[in-house]
């Protein structure tokens, strides 16, 4: 079984349920062995690893990120291993089947892979009935041993009631794994060297019964995990919200997919959202400050111009949550929106991941205005970056943050560039901005930057010689017990002197405590 992840920090959970789908299903006896690869390796690397193993079959899992390397990993394999039969699945290839067999595949198999591929694997008929009244446990001593550390994924529930059309677990019929197996399998895995553990549900907390009892479950661990799962804000319950409350700081994590506040919009696509219960809940689970709250948007939904998704991503914004995505609609495969994509003028990349590129309610330009704010807004807030500098910037000049992120992107070069070129860019853009007093930017600049990075000399700009420099490292030394480098403290221009602990994240916003002292 053969996967090939996004990043080396990640893991493949499908490859893993297969091998031991082929394990107690098959009718004979076959040796499984898995190999993870990432994206960014050599496909001649990657066919390496496959050939040590003389595999007669390879089965491959087909996801977005993967497609595009996909058919040229293909080719090769049918080069080197002739004579092994490749056999894809995935959500890629079971929805574009006859793409991928007439660019390497032999096979494309359909539904879920670990009773497909034993049912193949033994040349069943289509439709031999397979007994499985357990949900599989993929977590074997080799799995482990395979983690190595890497973000590991865990299922406990399978399909979505909901009907969001650019899904494609849009909606099927939610299957609920049994409760003692997934708690079985949650402390197997808070007991390996993974620091996070992700739920893959869909939407985790769509039965809020059974998701309080994990939530209190995984609340009850004596572990170091961070959990994280994918939720609606609108869902959450007084029970749930009063269970989180009492969360350690860090061990949970959620993605919420708001994906916009413009209800055409959400109508168009079958998004069913209570849009003033989600933000209401959104803001409850900040206020408890133990938490990490992702929000993801999604640009380029029927009917929603660039003005109307100004004003989501405004609203969105003020919400204050660590993350927020601005993501761009994806036409996948086999997702009711890519067959509707011509009622909506949707046009579309040909190649993974078909990200939209305009639509009738978005030109071409509009999408680069995006992209732009997009840009800003991964290399500033989404980083932890400079977060009081903007928060200033829009409280004295009135700019909304869409407005503010663009103007950002199209002024600023952030490819390729060091952070201490960046923050003398942003200095250098700020300043001339209405209303910003250049000691006060430079004040909030100096407090973001340490809280942001850990060893790094500040640009030249935001250094002084002030003599109270000795007090406040003298506090901040007797506070932290330890001796402070020239680089953690500092004396404002307002007069204030700040140091930081440098040597603890916060477990929830991932940057350095700042202390102030006079």
């Amino acid at each position: 079984m053969l996967a090939v992840n996004a990043k080396y920090v990640h893991s493949s959970l499908s490859v893993w349920v297969i091998a031991e789908g082929i394990e107690r299903y098959a009718l004979s006896a076959h040796d499984v062995f898995v190999v993870e690869a990432t994206i960014n390796q050599p496909v001649s690397e990657i066919v390496e690893s496959v050939k040590a193993h003389e595999p007669d079959f390879i089965g491959i899992s087909s996801y977005i990120w993967s497609a595009g390397m996909l058919p040229k990993l293909l080719l090769s394999l049918r080069k080197y291993l002739p004579d092994a039969v490749l056999v894809l699945g995935g959500p890629e290839a079971s929805n574009n089947a006859e793409f991928w067999l007439e660019h390497g595949a032999d096979f494309v198999l359909q539904g879920e892979g670990e009773y497909s591929f034993p049912q193949f694997l033994d040349k069943l008929v289509d439709g031999y009935p397979v007994e499985h009244d357990s949900p599989i446990d993929p977590y074997t001593n080799e799995y482990l041993s395979a983690l190595n550390g890497r973000l590991s994924y865990i299922e406990t529930s399978r399909g979505c009631p909901f009907q969001c059309s650019f899904c494609l677990s849009a909606g099927s019929d939610v299957r609920y794994f049994p409760l003692d197996i997934v708690k079985a399998q949650i402390i197997k895995l808070s007991k390996s060297n993974t620091k996070t553990i992700k739920f893959v549900d869909r939407t985790f907390n769509c039965n809020t019964e059974r998701a309080c009892e994990l939530l209190e479950f995984v609340l009850s661990l004596d572990t170091a995990c961070t959990f994280h799962f994918e939720v609606a804000a609108d869902l959450f319950n007084e029970r749930m919200l009063g269970l989180l409350k009492k969360a350690p700081s860090g061990r949970i994590q959620f993605e919420i997919g708001l994906q916009s506040f413009f209800e055409p919009a959400l109508k168009a696509a079958s998004r069913k959202m209570d849009t003033q219960k989600a933000e209401q809940n959104i803001r409850a689970l900040l206020d408890m400050k133990n938490i990490h709250i992702h929000v993801d948007l999604i640009a380029g939904l029927p009917y929603e111009t660039l003005a109307d998704f100004m004003v989501s991503f405004d609203r969105t914004y003020m919400l204050n949550t660590h993350t927020l995505q601005l993501g761009f609609l994806k036409l996948l495969h086999g997702s009711a929106l890519r067959e509707q994509a011509e009622d909506y003028g949707i046009q579309y990349s040909s190649d993974p991941p078909y990200e939209i590129t305009s639509n009738s309610w978005l030109s071409c330009d509009d999408l680069l205005i995006l992209k732009r704010a997009e840009n800003a807004l991964q290399h500033t807030r989404n980083k932890g970056r400079f977060l009081s500098t903007l928060d200033y910037v829009l409280g004295v000049t009135g700019e909304r943050p869409f407005s503010l992120l663009h103007s950002i992107g199209s002024a600023i070069p952030n490819h390729g560039t060091q952070l201490e070129d960046y923050a003398v860019y942003l200095y250098g853009f700020f300043a001339t901005k209405p209303g910003v007093d250049s000691s006060a930017l430079i004040d909030h600049m100096i407090y973001d930057w340490l809280g942001m990075v850990k060893g790094k000399n500040a640009p030249a700009f935001m250094k002084n010689n002030d003599s109270r420099r000795a007090k406040v490292a003298a506090e901040g030394e007797k506070l932290l017990g330890r001796t402070l480098k020239r680089e953690e403290y500092a004396v404002l221009f307002s007069g204030t002197g700040i140091f930081v602990d440098s040597n603890t994240l916060d477990p929830v916003t991932g940057l350095y405590q700042v202390h102030s002292c006079q």
